[in-house]
């Protein structure tokens, strides 16, 4: 499987999407589309950016009950996108659902990963908020290992938990960790964070990139440099 960066276009318009990936003339970075761009400017968001030549992996946390999953999805699944995801904590049901509705009658479809737990989440709001006692490392392992069973393609985790996700689910079920800062990065509202070199090593599959990328001096540069620590490509 290859690695690859993707850049989280956290933006609110189509227009500022476009200004930053402009400056990217000689590449064609992955990129993620997450709420905010896409309640902004809805599905032709993503066909534009596809027209444009980027992967997109549209970030939309799909947590519904298992019928109305089906049906997103399968809206979504005509838009192209290359990665789609749904809450793994919508059930087994839920997942199984909407693996069934992105599915295309030729059999195609993008591929689907489930949210295991968010990155900005710690045990303390687990234990504290969501009254979840056990460990969070054996939350999302479970979590994981129901989206493996239900037929998806892997899931989004934080990059501490990759290695132990392949150990679990296997090599080709796919780790998609957000949480990635470079080491002379401020960390933000993330908690469970890694660098990409570090991701690297411990078996994330993407890596998920916003702030330290979208809120650079130089996002080209950054991006070079986060291509090159976390792929080892030089481009």
């Amino acid at each position: 499987m290859n690695k690859d960066v993707i850049i989280a276009c956290d933006f609110a318009s189509a227009e500022a999407t476009y200004a930053f990936l402009d400056k990217f003339t000689d590449v064609k970075p992955f990129v993620k589309i997450g709420m905010e761009l896409f309640y902004a400017e809805g599905p032709e968001i993503v066909k534009s950016l596809k027209q444009r030549g980027h992967k997109v992996f549209l970030d939309l946390k799909l947590h519904d009950i298992p019928n109305t999953v089906k049906k997103a999805m399968a809206v979504l699944s005509s838009l192209d996108a290359d990665i789609v995801n749904c809450h793994a904590a919508g059930s087994s049901a839920m997942m199984k659902a909407a693996l069934e509705g992105l599915t295309r009658p030729d059999g195609s479809r993008p591929l689907l990963i489930a949210v295991t737990q968010l990155t900005s989440t710690d045990q303390e709001t687990m234990t504290n908020e969501l009254l979840i006692d056990e460990p969070i490392n054996e939350v999302v392992m479970k979590y994981a290992e129901n989206a493996a069973k239900s037929g998806l393609d892997g899931v989004v985790c934080s990059p501490r938990e990759a290695a132990e996700v392949h150990s679990v689910c296997g090599d080709s079920f796919l780790t998609v960790t957000p949480g990635i800062r470079f080491a002379d990065s401020e960390v933000g509202d993330q908690k469970r964070v890694m660098t990409p070199a570090d991701a690297a090593k411990v078996g994330s599959d993407y890596i998920v990139v916003g702030r330290p990328i979208t809120a650079a001096a130089d996002p080209v540069a950054a991006y070079k440099r986060c291509v090159k620590e976390f792929m080892g490509v030089e481009l």
